[in-house]
């Protein structure tokens, strides 16, 4: 079954992060996580392309449920679109890549996924306040454990080569 791993607790020696590190973690940035709007072309040709972050107010869109509202991609939502109607919630960001391929409406997705998507079309974005640096992390005991400090060296090395998939 799936867990969560928690590196400040020594259940894990290494973890790949986009956002903000919590508190003692300690790491190097490898790439960046960019978010842009998606549609499905079935959604577009029906309703067109919002044309501007302020036309997402009007438009169903498609969110983390409240298990993740202090996620950056809710709290933005909040922001911009206070009193948006929402199509569709998941738990998850292959939910929401998911219900975007269905048609329900507009989703804000990392571009990694959005621009592998051949049903979804880019309608918005980059959308600079979300961005967030990729990090490998570590535990400040662990980080400079030779088979740690390896690893770290190695993913760094192939850094350009990651930048596609973690990118986009």
């Amino acid at each position: 079954a799936d867990r969560y791993v928690d590196l400040a607790k020594g259940e894990a020696d290494v973890a790949l992060r986009s956002g903000d590190t919590e508190g003692e973690l300690v790491g190097r940035k490898i790439a960046d996580s960019i978010w842009a709007a998606y549609a499905s072309r079935d959604y577009v040709n029906c309703n067109g392309a919002p044309t501007s972050i302020e036309e997402l107010k009007t438009r169903p869109l498609i969110a983390l449920d409240e298990s993740l509202a202090r996620h950056r991609l809710s709290a933005w939502l909040r922001e911009i679109a206070p009193d948006a109607q929402f199509a569709a919630r998941s738990d998850s960001v292959l939910g929401l890549v998911s219900a975007a391929k269905a048609g329900v409406g507009v989703a804000v997705l990392p571009i990694a996924l959005g621009d592998a998507e051949p049903d979804l079309l880019r309608v918005l974005g980059p959308i600079p306040e979300l961005t967030r640096a990729w990090r490998i992390l570590a535990h400040p005991d662990a980080r400079h454990l030779p088979r740690i400090a390896a690893f770290f060296d190695f993913v760094t090395s192939e850094a350009d080569d990651l930048k596609p998939v973690l990118t986009g």
